[in-house]
């Protein structure tokens, strides 16, 4: 199943959810009916009991899901998460930190927030969030502190399978329907928790006590379905996630002995917040609650241990176990007995190289062994001084600048002078300075993926000076009426990052529209991709065709080139974003098709399928395949 199909089932999974969020609702509404009709309420207070039932539900779930609007940090924050900063200098902050930023530039997506869980003794993690642009992930201590470097790339390889697949938002969104579920019972437990009995009116106090003890009886079958429905969404889901891990990080072991130390140590995956964790026992890397059968979020342990090493059984987790309760394993001296493999280089920065669309289909939101090393090969090839300013809040902005300024010295000029109006004259001389001096020389493989780390960083300013930025971008891009494709890139990149992060539960739904809808967006752009990979109008045309004939079969619209060039593309994004999962493959494939008509993908032709990718939700590597040398 690839990414565009998942995304489909993704969202045949939110409608099972609603159904199934349909007949608990019912369920719950029944069991209020029968006992007010037992206490002799006539069909109008039954009617009434049902409106006020639905009503409280309703309203719970409303309230959940807006409380979690801001995407991922609020779950970090609620459970004890500790945020991880990009200049920590703890040696565990720093490789987990290290492993998420390979990760994440192997996925080509921006690094998400890294939280760690630091009063939880326990191996386990989550990632949580609406997208790419807001999502966080979170590890405890006990993760930290247990797991060696290759089984924390495992453990952070599944967790970035969630993100990838959509996972998230459907786990966020289940977060807030089920608190609906389970209102009436909370309800009454605050009752009871911190009613006063202690009146005159014995009755009217033993009425209250009977209605509040009714409805945690009732509360608990909403914690039944609850519990059911969790159980039905999470469970094939986390045997995705352990399987695509497992094609990312290019081995088993790593996942496998993650696995095995959660069996094999006391501590297990169990979290100590316990209410906290039954919330989000979904989304959990390891069962945080030690829930069976029914009620399991995630398939045996064993039975993932097996999926990855087949010949493991029960008595060689015993074995482990008895080792480990004598002595018990450091991440940090198992890495040093196991030792890193070195990079591999980037690709020249001349390239060009061939690409199909299946190859391309099959990369969306599936990195391989091949991105995760040569993601291994940007993090490396990163100056220790341009990451110094991509993590730091007073730099950030000016590097990012930087990177859109124009070689001609004049068009930077002036390119200054926008800035220094919107941000003042600090930040657009010291953007002057980082682009002469530091960016000079700066593989342009490695332009993205600088921004992707500078990303997490930039997002922590406050939105007027978010907007102000934004602003300073697009300004600085357009000071002379020309927009290259890796000025339009970055810009529409950050744009889309930016906008998702600051309202996240706005931007996170899965289109519907049909491809036939969208058919004049589809033309401009891939008359827009056509133009920019190629020089002679005729073959831009033969390219062009080539491309709609893989999106729309059959149908036709005349080739014409738009006269503002790349910057055509702001119109046609969100009747594109619109489309169904499977329409959006087609475009995919109907790209790569016009990309690589002749034979040849450019970097700036790779950076621009890219950021289509990106703004359609699709994320690619940063490196499309291993390409020949052709200098």
């Amino acid at each position: 199943m690839n990414f565009f199909e998942h995304q489909a089932a993704a969202r045949r999974q939110s409608a099972r959810l609603i159904v199934l969020f349909g007949l608990a609702v019912l369920g719950i509404v029944l069991a209020v009916d029968a006992v007010v009709a037992l206490a002799g309420g006539g069909t109008g207070a039954i009617a009434l009991a049902s409106v006020v039932t639905l009503a409280v539900i309703g309203l719970g779930s409303l309230y959940r899901v807006s409380s979690l609007g801001a995407g991922g940090e609020p779950i970090a924050l609620q459970m004890g998460g500790v945020p991880v900063a990009e200049n920590t200098t703890d040696t565990d902050l720093r490789r987990l930190r290290n492993v998420v930023e390979e990760i994440a530039i192997a996925s080509g997506v921006p690094v998400p927030k890294i939280y760690v869980l630091e009063h939880e003794a326990a191996i386990n993690a989550f990632a949580a969030g609406y997208s790419t642009s807001d999502a966080v992930i979170a590890v405890t201590r006990g993760a930290l502190e247990r797991l060696n470097r290759d089984e924390l790339q495992g453990v952070i390889a599944h967790e970035f399978s969630h993100i990838l697949n959509g996972d998230m938002r459907l786990n966020i969104r289940l977060i807030g329907v089920l608190f609906g579920i389970l209102m009436i019972g909370l309800i009454g437990r605050k009752i009871l928790e911190h009613g006063r009995f202690g009146g005159r009116n014995g009755k009217g106090v033993g009425v209250v006590l009977v209605a509040a003890l009714v409805a945690m009886v009732i509360g608990y079958i909403g914690l039944f379905f609850g519990r059911m429905i969790k159980a039905g969404v999470s469970r094939s889901r986390e045997r995705l996630a352990d399987s695509s891990a497992v094609q990312f990080t290019r081995q088993t072991a790593g996942l496998a002995g993650a696995l095995k130390k959660i069996g094999g140590l006391n501590e297990g995956s169990r979290l100590n917040e316990r209410g906290n964790a039954e919330e989000v026992s979904h989304m959990l890397f390891g069962d945080g609650i030690g829930f069976h059968g029914l009620f399991a979020t995630h398939p045996p342990l064993l039975e993932r241990i097996r999926a990855l090493e087949p010949s493991f059984g029960d008595a060689q987790l015993k074995t482990l176990s008895r080792q480990w309760l004598t002595q018990p394993p450091h991440g940090l001296d198992e890495d040093a007995l196991l030792g890193f493999a070195p990079a591999s280089a980037l690709p020249s920065a001349s390239s060009e190289h061939d690409l199909t669309p299946p190859m391309v289909v099959g990369q969306v939101a599936h990195p391989g062994a091949d991105d995760y090393r040569r993601a291994d090969a940007i993090i490396a090839r990163v100056p220790d001084a341009l990451r110094t300013l991509a993590t730091g809040r007073e730099t950030v902005q000016s590097l990012l600048l930087a990177l859109v300024l124009d070689r001609d010295a004049g068009v930077a000029a002036r390119q200054c002078i926008e800035i220094a109006a919107r941000l003042g004259e600090d930040v657009a001389q010291q953007a002057r300075r980082l682009h002469e001096n530091d960016l000079a020389n700066l593989h342009p493989s490695l332009r993205l993926p600088l921004s992707s780390i500078a990303f997490p960083v930039l997002r922590l300013r406050p939105r007027p000076q978010l907007d102000r930025f934004m602003d300073a971008i697009q300004a600085a891009v357009q000071v002379d009426g020309k927009v290259s494709l890796f000025e339009y890139c970055l810009g529409r990149l950050l744009t889309v990052q930016v906008r998702e992060s600051l309202d996240p539960g706005r931007h996170a739904g899965l289109g519907r529209r049909k491809l036939h809808q969208a058919r004049e967006a589809v033309a401009t752009l891939l008359a827009v991709v056509a133009e920019a990979g190629h020089a002679d109008h005729g073959q831009a045309r033969r390219a062009y065709l080539a491309g709609l004939q893989r999106a729309v079969p059959g149908d036709h619209i005349d080739y014409a080139p738009p006269a503002l060039g790349v910057r055509a593309l702001d119109t046609v994004w969100p009747q594109l974003d619109a489309l169904d999962p499977m329409a959006k493959q087609r475009v995919v494939e109907a790209v790569t098709v016009a990309v690589s008509h002749d034979g040849r993908v450019s970097v700036s032709e790779a950076e621009l399928l890219r950021t289509i990718c990106g703004v359609l939700h699709c994320p690619l590597p940063p490196v499309l395949a291993a390409p020949p040398s052709r200098e």
